[in-house]
C-alpha cells in the first residue's frame, strides 16, 4: 500500500514541476534530474520519480533510451491541436459568460485593455497576468468548473509558444479582448461567440507566422 503521506508530496513535486514547464522555468530540452529536482523542491527522490512518470505520461517529459528525462519540445501539430481544443471550449465559454449575471468583473479589465489601445506600454509580465485574468474570468463566468478547468490547463500550454514573442500583438489583441468583453457585458452570446473565435484564429494565425519566421 503507498504510503499516503509520500502520494500527497508526489502530486505536490508534480504539479510544481509541471507549472515550472509551462511556464518556461524549464525550457524545452532542459534534463531533469532526481536529485537536481529533489534538492530544489525540498523533498526526496522517491515523490520527484512518481512526478516525473505523471509528466511522462502526460507527455510534457520524454525520456530517450532510457537516459534523464527531458522536457518535451511540443509541436507545431500539437499547438494547433491544443489550439483548436482551446477554441472549442473558450467560444462556448464566451457565450455562458454573456448569460452570466456576474459580468461587472469585466469592466476593470476592460479599463486596462483601453489603455493598451490607446498607447500605454505594459511589461510583458503585466500583459500577460492581465490576458490570464481575462480568459480566466470568462471561463469562470461560464458556470462550468470542468471547463474553467481544461481552459485553464490548454492555456498554458499554448502559452510555451507565445510568452514574450509576439510584442506586435499587443494593441490588436487588446482590441479583440474589447470586442469580446462588450459583447459579454451587453449580453449577446452569438457576439461574444464570434469575436472570441475571432481572437483565437488571429491567435493561431500571428504563432504560426511566428514559428514560420524562424524556419
Amino acid at each position: 500500500m503507498a504510503d499516503p503521506l509520500t502520494s500527497t508530496r508526489g502530486q505536490a513535486a508534480y504539479r510544481c514541476l509541471r507549472e515550472m514547464i509551462l511556464d518556461g522555468t524549464f525550457p524545452p530540452e532542459t534534463p531533469l534530474q532526481e536529485n537536481m529536482l529533489a534538492a530544489r523542491l525540498g523533498v526526496s527522490r522517491t515523490p520527484i520519480r512518481e512526478a516525473l512518470a505523471q509528466l511522462l505520461n502526460e507527455g510534457l517529459i520524454a525520456r530517450v533510451s532510457g537516459l534523464t528525462p527531458v522536457v518535451k519540445r511540443l509541436s507545431v501539430d500539437d499547438f494547433v491541436e491544443i489550439l483548436h481544443m482551446r477554441r472549442l471550449l473558450e467560444v462556448e465559454a464566451a457565450g455562458r459568460a454573456a448569460r452570466s449575471s456576474g459580468t461587472a468583473v469585466l469592466r476593470p479589465i476592460r479599463e486596462r485593455m483601453m489603455a493598451f489601445v490607446a498607447g500605454e506600454q505594459p511589461t510583458d509580465e503585466e500583459h500577460a497576468a492581465l490576458d490570464d485574468q481575462l480568459h480566466a474570468a470568462i471561463a469562470s463566468l461560464s458556470g462550468s468548473r470542468l471547463l474553467t478547468r481544461y481552459v485553464t490547463d490548454l492555456r498554458l500550454k499554448t502559452k510555451m509558444f507565445d510568452r514574450g514573442r509576439l510584442p506586435e500583438r499587443l494593441v490588436p489583441g487588446s482590441q479583440e479582448h474589447v470586442a469580446i468583453i462588450d459583447a459579454i457585458l451587453a449580453g449577446q452570446p452569438e457576439q461574444a461567440q464570434e469575436a472570441m473565435c475571432t481572437h483565437l484564429n488571429n491567435v493561431r494565425a500571428s504563432i504560426l507566422a511566428y514559428l514560420g519566421r524562424l524556419t
